[in-house]
């Protein structure tokens, strides 16, 4: 049998070691237990003094989870500290990210050590006492929330509630697909598990539920949430509005669930995770009973959420849990060792172990390995490049989501560890890998790289997130219109500097009959303002190449494919410009009639997409009429926004202050490339329900309405 279907039955190695960790447990029984609850303790007093120093955060959750992250962490968790980028580690996501500082104690008395960018392990501890002591404060490595990229040991950027349990369903698919695609017999490279602890709010939101009911269909047996049931949110108890069964809500969604009526009981909680462990069908919901702010003056209250307990009430709670009380960021000898002899022993036996084996299977799979050596450096194969098609100019040319489909086919049939889907809507996004072996993602076909993620935009964007946190190269795609239910986890993507690839089409109003709700209007300025998201509107079937090109090779930025619905005519680069200006994310594609000589145009025509072949139109007008003007095709502005300003000034001069937009979108932003005296043709309102050619006469996108605003600009009045 494979390795990746024998959930229900750990391997030798792990076994082995957890015995061990039973012998010792038996031996001086008493003490092991004080140094469990001297620990538990340990990190709610840290996670209390954290609060309170920095006079802000979340101290009730930490409190009342402790005892339960304790024991995942020491006794579960297959996490190496010396080396937390281990590519078969266990994940933990703490989804609840206002517990931050429940976090940053455990990577303090763990002492998980620090990765550089280039992934490679530093040394020094991700998370000193110093560190904690600057909590929420500047350039603290212990920020308000976890970050991704910028302390070591956090798997992802938490904080909206909902966003990390969703993500955590990602990884538990990579680990799927991985073990699909590189186990062997002999060789079970990656059997991880992925952990994720979640409230009360995450239960609330929507995309918790979109994520949870995919992964029981999924069945991923290799996921399990810590629901943190303490009955409180900021407003009051959630008996003021959520009191729905949500172990039967999960029973319904396909998922195994398991309770812990005590959060305070080791051997209870033990329990649950050895249940996770031996399920083999299931996902797992661990339903654990808490008590927020446990053992401070306000247990059990809402005022414990937000607000530290103040100086009176630490000292009050520090007596109630046998911490010294004027003693601030009190680490008891002992403490640190027994993590050291709990998680940090057992994560280095299993990574030294693991890498022993990827040792041997180097030897036996060459090929196999250096692929996943590349997908943990997030580097691509040799020679990918020579799989990009090239398009003939073609007065009918092609919707662009058609050839990015034929663009995508290529490239990941050139690169194995690209894989992704639609939100319902391969059919209309063209999205799907149509190439021998591609296959579907599916319960037991673990190795398909057709992912179905329903109807669930919001959930699609962060599951993707997710896989590409586990260094896949993933995408997920839906129409732009769309865009707004998943803009949560596209912000994060550009958060965390993860290239996650967000593809959309039916991009304008060239939706044409299904009208204003489904045609974009500002969903392409929203898109812009975030930083750190490349965004992408190619104008013809080899800039959509280009753009791929670009895109493929991301190794920090996530990306935004806006593609269109309609037929846009792949231009002549024999006449025009190349394509490769989309590396620059403008360039100048048509120019005025060198033969005149009139040296720098009159005016500059701006459009993206499907508007390029607009302008171009346009131009010719303005040069049969005796305007001498320029087309410039600005596919991803922040791009150009990076160039050096002597290229910015060469592509658009500042003595040619005459210039207009256009594109089928919202006005909002184009004046930073117009300036005060250019002229924007875009929309100011919603669109309407109508065939395209009747909707770009009424808005105002045809060459002589284009033309003319040029007209007006040149000779005024």
């Amino acid at each position: 049998m494979d390795a990746v279907h024998q959930r229900g039955h750990p391997s030798s190695a792990r076994t082995s070691i957890e015995a061990q960790t039973s012998i010792e447990r038996t031996e001086g029984g008493v003490a092991m237990t004080d140094l469990d609850t001297l620990s538990v303790n340990t990190i709610r007093g840290l996670c209390m003094d954290a609060v309170q120093k920095a006079n802000s955060g979340h101290p009730g959750t930490p409190m009342g989870m402790a005892p339960v992250a304790y024991t995942l962490w020491q006794r579960f968790l297959r996490f190496d500290p010396a080396d937390p980028i281990w590519p078969n580690r266990d994940r933990f996501v703490l989804s609840e990210g206002h517990a931050s500082a429940l976090l940053w104690s455990l990577l303090y008395l763990t002492g998980v050590r620090t990765v550089d960018p280039e992934y490679e392990v530093l040394g020094r501890p991700a998370v000193t006492l110093d560190d904690l002591k600057s909590f929420r404060q500047l350039d603290s490595r212990c920020p308000g929330h976890p970050e991704y990229r910028w302390t070591s040991g956090v798997e992802t950027t938490t904080g909206p509630l909902g966003q990390g349990v969703a993500t955590s369903v990602g990884m538990a698919i990579a680990g799927r697909w991985l073990a699909a695609r590189f186990n062997r017999p002999d060789f079970p490279l990656f059997d991880f598990d992925v952990y994720a602890l979640a409230g009360d709010g995450c239960m609330m939101e929507g995309v918790a539920s979109e994520a949870a009911s995919l992964a029981g269909h999924l069945r991923l047996s290799n996921l399990c949430w810590i629901y943190d049931s303490n009955r409180v949110t900021i407003e009051g108890h959630t008996d003021i509005t959520f009191t729905e069964d949500v172990a039967a809500r999960f029973l319904a969604y396909g998922w195994n669930v398991t309770t812990v009526a005590d959060a305070n009981d080791l051997d209870l909680i033990s329990r649950a995770f050895h249940t996770f462990r031996a399920e083999a069908a299931r996902p797992t919901l661990v339903l654990v009973h808490s008590h927020i702010g446990y053992g401070s003056p306000v247990e059990d209250s809402p005022k414990a959420h937000g607000a530290p307990f103040g100086p009176e009430g630490v000292r009050a709670t520090k007596r109630v849990l046998g911490i010294p009380p004027d003693a601030d960021f009190h680490v008891p000898d002992g403490v640190p060792d027994w993590f050291a002899r709990g998680i940090g022993a057992r994560g280095a036996e299993l990574r030294t172990r693991w890498e022993k084996m990827f040792d041997a299977y180097r030897g036996a799979y060459p090929d196999f390995a250096d692929e996943l050596e590349r997908i943990q450096r997030r580097e691509l194969p040799d020679g990918w490049e020579t799989a990009l098609p090239t398009f003939p100019a073609d007065p009918k040319g092609l919707a662009t989501r058609d050839s990015s489909g034929q663009v995508l086919n290529a490239v990941a049939k050139a690169v194995p560890w690209i894989l992704g889907g639609s939100a319902d809507l391969t059919p209309s996004t063209k999205t799907r890998l149509t190439f021998g072996g591609a296959g579907d993602f599916q319960p037991g076909a673990w190795s398909g790289r057709n992912l179905h993620f329903g109807v669930r935009e919001h959930a699609a964007a962060a599951v993707t997130n997710g896989m590409a946190l586990t260094k896949l190269r993933p995408y997920w795609s839906g129409f732009l219109i769309f865009s707004d239910y998943a803009k949560a986890a596209i912000r994060l993507s550009a958060l965390m500097e993860i290239p996650t690839v967000h593809i959309f089409t039916h991009d304008s109003i060239g939706v044409g009959e299904d009208g204003p709700t489904h045609q974009p209007v500002e969903q392409l300025a929203g898109l812009r303002a975030t930083p750190g998201l490349l965004v992408f509107r190619p104008a013809d079937a080899n800039e959509v190449v280009e753009t791929w090109r670009v895109v493929a090779a991301l190794r920090r930025e996530p990306a935004a494919l806006v593609l269109s619905r309609q037929p846009l005519p792949t231009l002549d680069r024999d006449r025009l410009a190349a394509a490769g200006g989309v590396a620059w994310g403008a360039y100048v594609l048509a120019d005025a009639d060198a033969d005149a000589d009139r040296g720098e145009p009159e005016v500059i025509l701006l459009a993206t997409g499907s508007e390029v072949a607009l302008a171009l139109a346009a131009h010719e007008e303005l040069t049969a009429g005796g305007i001498a003007s320029r087309v410039v095709s600005m596919p991803c502005w922040e791009l150009f926004d990076r160039q050096p300003r002597e290229y910015r000034d060469q592509v658009l001069p500042p003595a040619v202050t005459r210039r207009v937009a256009v594109e089928e979108g919202s006005t909002f932003g184009w004046d930073r490339y117009v300036g005060p005296d250019g002229a924007i043709v875009g929309m100011h309102t919603f669109g309407a329900s109508a065939p395209l050619k009747q909707l770009l006469t009424k808005f105002g996108f045809t060459p002589e309405r284009v033309a003319q605003v040029a007209r007006e600009l040149v000779a005024p009045g």
